[in-house]
């Protein structure tokens, strides 16, 4: 006997309009509910079968109708039975799960990337184009959003739950999430790790606009200048472009088309250079040393901001081969201007 298409839809709506199930505002979310609701009706089924199991025993091998007890030979039926039904439901559910967690943590190629920076008590987005938001998030629908997300001071934890999304945020090492809005409007953000007084004030707001009003709220929020151009500037103002020429000669590795490609190093190991690569070369040089350089690089740690190095993680993913003459211009341009106002230094 099935249940009833208009009361499973009562069901539904029932749970989405509670606090207890939010609703299914992306399109990971459908299917996480769905490796819910089958976990759920397991432990039902399971808590129902052992349940009459258990009353039925207790009924019919009751001392006043069986008040001598008899031997019961086992069964290799039954006990295989018992054995290969809850195996086959946890391979499942292990599969099931595993496909999931690996395609919630696999951002798509064609992913947006947005920045997210915690710190007590507090969350900063940091948009491609330049743009700055504290405590809330804008995103279109219909497009991947990727989260490369970092903390500032303690450990903290980026919640969505409309979106079924979670990623604990960690200080000193990037971690990521993605996904994709398909209703407009405001969803709550939270931070689910307990981390100082303030922790319930870690809260923001999530806005999904549709494309046409997100590309509205783009040009009507940008700073003048996007992430890799406010990187571009802080390369030319820390003297980067002295040993990172792309010259022959040159004390430092060309960085021309080197994200996403492979490096080998002086140990004779090979790194992919991605976001937490370029972040840890900058702050720990000794450590990544390129083959057939010395590691003469000192190191910037405590020099350049959180927001310093995502501007010049940015700029460095976009360098091709004709970078020395984008790095002749900008050198030129930052000697006209004070120093001080360079973006993502840390004034001493």
């Amino acid at each position: 006997m099935g249940i009833s298409p208009v009361l499973w839809q009562f069901l539904v709506k029932w749970l989405t309009a509670s606090a207890l199930f939010p609703r299914e505002a992306s399109t990971i979310a459908p299917q996480v509910d769905a490796l819910y609701f089958f976990l759920l009706g397991m432990t039902l089924t399971g808590l129902l079968l052992v349940g009459a199991i258990l009353v039925t025993f207790s009924l019919r091998y009751r001392r006043e109708v069986h008040p001598v007890a008899t031997q019961i030979e086992g069964s290799t039926l039954l006990e295989a039975t018992w054995t290969i039904i809850p195996l086959g439901i946890f391979l499942v559910t292990f599969v099931w799960g595993a496909l999931l967690y690996f395609k919630i943590y696999t951002p798509p190629a064609n992913s947006m990337n947005i920045y997210i920076v915690g710190k007590q008590w507090m969350w900063k987005a940091e948009h491609p184009g330049g743009q700055h938001e504290i405590n809330a998030l804008h995103v279109p629908t219909g497009q991947p959003i990727q989260l490369t997300m970092i903390s500032q001071d303690v450990f903290h934890s980026f919640s969505i739950p409309d979106f079924r999304i979670k990623r604990e945020v960690i200080p000193g090492r990037y971690s990521t999430v993605w996904f994709e809005a398909t209703t407009p409007g405001e969803y709550h953000l939270f931070c689910t790790q307990y981390c100082g007084t303030n922790h319930s004030q870690m809260i923001g707001t999530i806005t999904v606009l549709s494309p046409s009003d997100y590309k509205k709220w783009t040009e009507e929020s940008t700073s003048g200048m996007s992430l890799a151009q406010n990187g571009e500037r802080l390369f030319a103002s820390m003297g980067c472009n002295a040993c990172h020429s792309g010259n022959a000669a040159a004390r430092g590795p060309s960085l021309a088309n080197v994200y996403g490609s492979k490096l080998q190093l002086t140990n004779g190991s090979q790194v992919l250079v991605n976001d937490a690569y370029l972040r840890d070369a900058i702050l720990n040089p000794s450590q990544h040393v390129t083959a057939g350089y010395a590691p003469i690089m000192p190191t910037y740690q405590g020099q350049i901001s959180e927001d310093g190095l995502i501007d010049l993680v940015e700029y460095l993913k976009t360098l091709h081969d004709n970078y020395r003459v984008q790095q002749t211009l900008t050198t030129s341009e930052s000697d006209q201007t004070a120093a001080p106002s360079t973006p993502g230094t840390v004034k001493p």
